[in-house]
């Protein structure tokens, strides 16, 4: 073995001694309640697809007529070969979704937060996080060279001492952004958004809002919890995913026109890369529009009958905004990766969360609930889980 992968493998041992040596498990079907992994069928409690659109037949013959339409790839990023269609469809379908001026897609959500917050911010702004924000987020605040503070998770009052902090520190043409997620995607909770609000307003900061988890299960309209809460337009930058409840895959930012514009020529994420397939674009739109529909109204409401039938038979887990996403939390690595596999063994597939996903010590299993789960499915995990208990 020569000294390069001698080293790596090195590392990999130590990986697997701490608890933390993940792999890649093959799935030979598509995503749905129940998935295919190695000729054995597991009732799966481990997806984003909230609403049951990854499946979904609206969402397959719009990606096929995309396709057949568009072909297979984009050719380049979309400032060098042109602009295709699908994409022009799916950012005005969001805007109007949103109630935005605009929109702009991404190939990831990731390239999203990213190239958003480096085409805002320089080494002389600042950017207030919350603790528990995505990774996504806090690469983009480090790569762009702002000066960082996090504040507590959830905590309005470190909230403010940090946004005084940085009134102090404001000079000529200065800016701060604030950035949370509305429901946290490890921990299923809930950011206070009218407050937030609130205290960006009285300091006079900007406010970006991932609503990657939120988008398509909240507020009447299902634009997310910002509409719930009734702030959706007092938010600058309205972020989210095309891959969770709408069903296919992709990134976006929500806000005005000259937002836009100004991402499309600095947000270095979406001018250097090549767009995505047109298929993805096409199956977002139609997957948007399917949440809009009676059928996505209704799709809400049983993923809301899902969520409940789990929480009346787990203690203290009642909450005023019920979340898909609930954390069983495990603490030690190791355990919880123990855990998971005795799962697996009941055909339950749940996975193990681990650091770097979460702090160190905060392993835990990240149980998902869809609309297309039925409530026997439930009842299966419920009985699953209880084997588990000493």
């Amino acid at each position: 073995m020569n000294p390069f992968d001698e080293e790596l493998n090195q590392r990999l041992e130590a990986l697997r001694a701490q608890g933390l040596h993940r792999e890649l498990r093959r799935v030979d079907s598509p995503q749905s309640p129940r998935i295919k992994i190695a000729g054995t069928t597991f009732l799966n409690f481990s997806s984003n697809d909230y609403l049951g659109l990854a499946n979904h037949p609206a969402l397959k013959e719009a990606a096929i007529k995309a396709v057949e339409k568009s072909g297979a790839g984009a050719g380049a990023s979309r400032l060098i070969c042109g602009s295709l269609a699908p994409f022009h469809e799916l950012e005005e379908t969001l805007a109007a979704f949103k109630k935005t001026g605009a929109a702009l897609t991404f190939s990831t959500g990731y390239a999203a937060a990213t190239g958003t917050i480096c085409a805002l911010l320089g080494k002389d702004d600042i950017i207030i996080l919350d603790k528990l924000v995505h990774a996504c987020i806090v690469d983009g605040a480090r790569l762009s060279g702002a000066k960082l503070r996090v504040f507590a998770h959830n905590d309005l009052n470190d909230l403010e001492e940090k946004l005084m902090w940085a009134k102090k520190h404001i000079q000529h043409r200065k800016r701060v952004l604030i950035v949370t997620e509305s429901i946290f995607s490890m921990d299923g909770d809930t950011a206070p958004l009218r407050e937030i609000v609130m205290l960006k307003d009285k300091y006079g900061a900007w406010l970006m809002v991932d609503e990657a988890h939120a988008t398509g299960l909240y507020g009447e309209k299902r634009r997310g919890l910002a509409e719930e809460l009734g702030v959706g337009s007092r938010i600058e930058i309205q972020m989210g995913t095309l891959g969770k409840a709408l069903g296919a895959s992709g990134g976006y930012i929500c806000g005005s026109r000259p937002l836009i514009d100004l991402l499309m020529h600095r947000a270095r994420s979406f001018i250097f890369s090549t767009a995505p397939v047109p298929a993805a674009a096409a199956a977002a739109t139609a997957g948007i529009q399917v949440v809009q529909s009676a059928a996505g109204k209704s799709l809400k409401e049983k993923l809301r009958s899902r969520v409940a039938e789990f929480q009346s038979a787990i203690r203290n887990l009642q909450s005023a905004i019920p979340s898909a996403i609930i954390p069983l939390m495990i603490g030690d690595e190791t355990k919880a990766v123990d855990l998971a596999a005795k799962l697996r063994e009941q055909n339950i597939f749940i996975p193990a969360i681990r650091y770097p996903t979460v702090a160190r010590g905060a392993a835990r299993l990240r149980i998902t609930l869809t609309a297309a789960h039925s409530a026997e499915d439930v009842a299966e995990l419920l009985a699953a889980l209880n084997t588990l208990k000493p």
